[in-house]
């Protein structure tokens, strides 16, 4: 991941209901779920689920596949996964007290 990808990814993520639906869609794991599922999770109105959704699509964070009438949507695991992994080893150096705390629950650090 290179820097305008981080930086497209943690814009999509800062927005509450953005973060929400990837929380929910990465619990969904390969199955991943509707955008009506999705929407009512996160409480998104149904206009707005598209417009989150396509957000956190451009940012390669999610993925969409027509399934028949349907367009189920999953998490790109290796982009999340390469996110963070920017994050820890480009942005913060791979800085020994930044992986303990990645390591163990945040009330700890």
């Amino acid at each position: 991941m290179d820097e305008s990808q981080a930086l497209d990814a943690l814009a999509a993520l800062s927005q509450q209901t953005r973060l929400r639906m990837l929380r929910y869609l990465v619990t969904k794991g390969a199955a991943g779920a509707s955008a009506g599922e999705i929407g009512a999770f996160a409480g998104a109105i149904s206009s707005r689920t598209s417009f989150h959704l396509s957000a956190l699509a451009r940012a390669g964070l999610i993925t969409a596949t027509r399934k028949s009438r349907h367009v189920i949507y999953t998490v790109d695991f290796q982009a999340v996964g390469g996110l963070i992994a920017y994050l820890v080893q480009d942005c913060c150096q791979g800085n020994a007290e930044v992986l303990r705390c990645c390591a163990m629950p945040t009330d700890r650090c």
